[in-house]
């Protein structure tokens, strides 16, 4: 069956009170929006359709960035979901498929939902998915007659026994396109807002003889983002699903509640993340890895069998071998780290390449940046680097070299050279004492002024 997904992404969200797009807002570091493109991504869509309104270039933009074919509809005016999702008409043009309708701020729907939506479908001519609700409160109703759907009652219109029923509309549904736009054109907005709702489709296709029926779902798959407050609920719901699946999967989380994940982030089982870490988008950490406490993680691979941490920080482009070392407050950019290198103390690597075997020593720093331009450094294998060392880049260091503590490099060392660059020591005796004697009697001077 040939799918195309209509996905709503016009809302303002005027409650996050923010002049970010709703759907842009992030949960676990990827924007709802995406969230909602990749749950839908499952049914292989040929077209996908993103219906944006407020802040509709931002929207689009983040929209292609995830899937370059998507194409964008503008809802100039928000005058209802119906409405909304007649803006795609244009872009469905000849399409003669089944349409399903997502929003951009319900972000957890789950592959198999989906699926059981497309099944039901080929026996229906629509599909409404619903939830059983813990508090119906004022959702919508799904008033059913054995399999199928008669009605959607609003909270508002509902009789009192229609408001003890607790299986509720999420507002998402699956269709064929011709008969959607059909009952589309048919929907008024004959009621207190003035606007062209999505859910008088049921009611307009059962006028029509039409078979519609509800498929259900856990109610968290069809949790709505609406303010911040919600927006913290759904990460921590993201958060709690993604640390129960990777302990599922072999991986040692010291303690899970204080591991945070990227919509992303890719753990091999064995390997151990210890408490407080942070995975920014982009990582990935292989198997056997250990990645120690209040470390943080973006944009970059962590081999088998490599340590990092404690207090480490890995930017984007960090490329850690096997048996790697990163040690308590190394901060490594845009560098390869071979097998078996050590970075262990105080140190900054960017824009640099490490060879295998090689020791890094605390105080170590790459100097990459001239204020306009980044520049690469070059250190081969097994090449000892004596704590403090300032490596000005461009440079290059051949296997076996080696530079003394306190050294500056401003040229290249050759393989097998110690390389020392620093001010030969001048021990100038009872100085101390004078210098000391100077600086007090200015101190007091200073304080009688004040």
């Amino acid at each position: 069956m040939t799918i195309a997904l209509v996905i709503l992404a016009a809302g303002k969200g005027t409650r996050m009170n923010s002049d970010v797009p709703k759907v842009l807002h992030p949960i676990a570091q990827a924007p709802m929006l995406v969230h909602a493109m990749r749950a839908g991504a499952v049914l292989s869509p040929e077209r996908t359709v993103i219906v944006t309104g407020h802040g509709s270039e931002a929207v689009a933009k983040v929209a292609q960035s995830e899937d370059e074919t998507a194409q964008v509809a503008v809802q100039e005016e928000q005058l209802g979901t119906a409405h909304a999702v007649a803006q795609a008409r244009a872009a469905l043009d000849g399409f003669e498929g089944d349409v399903v309708v997502l929003y951009g701020d319900t972000p957890f729907l789950q592959p198999d939902t989906l699926e059981r939506m497309i099944e039901a479908r080929a026996k229906n001519d629509l599909v409404i998915l619903g939830f059983e609700a813990a508090d119906p409160a004022r959702y919508g109703r799904l008033v059913m007659q054995g399999h199928t759907l008669e009605r959607i009652v609003e909270f508002k219109d509902a009789t009192e026994q229609e408001r003890s029923i607790t299986f509720c509309n999420s507002g998402l549904l699956a269709c064929s396109a011709q008969t959607l736009f059909g009952l589309i054109d048919a929907v008024g907005n004959d009621n207190a807002s003035g606007e062209y709702y999505l859910t008088d489709v049921v009611e307009i296709a059962r006028g029509k003889g039409l078979t519609v029926t509800a498929v259900a779902c856990g109610e968290e798959q069809t949790l709505g983002v609406n303010s911040r407050a919600d927006l913290a609920a759904a990460d921590a719901v993201f958060q709690a699903r993604a640390r129960a699946e990777l302990l599922d999967l072999g991986v040692t989380l010291m303690a899970p509640e204080t591991v945070y994940l990227a919509a992303d982030t890719v753990i091999g089982r064995d390997s151990v993340i210890e408490p407080n870490v942070i995975f920014g988008p982009g990582v990935t950490v292989e198997s056997g890895a250990t990645i120690r406490a209040f470390s943080h993680l973006e944009g970059c691979h962590v081999s088998r069998g490599a340590i990092v941490g404690p207090y480490a920080r890995l930017r984007p482009g960090a490329e850690l071998a096997e048996n790697a070392r990163i040690g308590n407050f190394v901060e490594i950019k845009n560098a390869e780290i071979a097998e078996g290198a050590k970075v262990n103390h105080l140190s900054y690597i960017g824009d640099a390449t490490v060879g295998a075997a090689t020791n890094i020593g605390a105080g170590t720093i790459t100097c990459n940046y001239d204020g306009v331009m980044k520049h690469q450094t070059t250190i081969g294998e097994n090449v000892f680097i004596g704590s403090n060392t300032m490596l000005v880049a461009p440079v290059t260091l051949g296997d076996g070299a080696m530079t003394a503590t306190g050294t500056v490099v401003t040229r290249d060392v050759e393989p097998d050279a110690l390389a020392v660059a620093r001010a030969r020591q001048d021990n100038k005796l009872g100085y101390a004492r004078k210098l000391f004697d100077m600086l007090k009697a200015k101190k007091a001077r200073l304080s009688k002024g004040a």
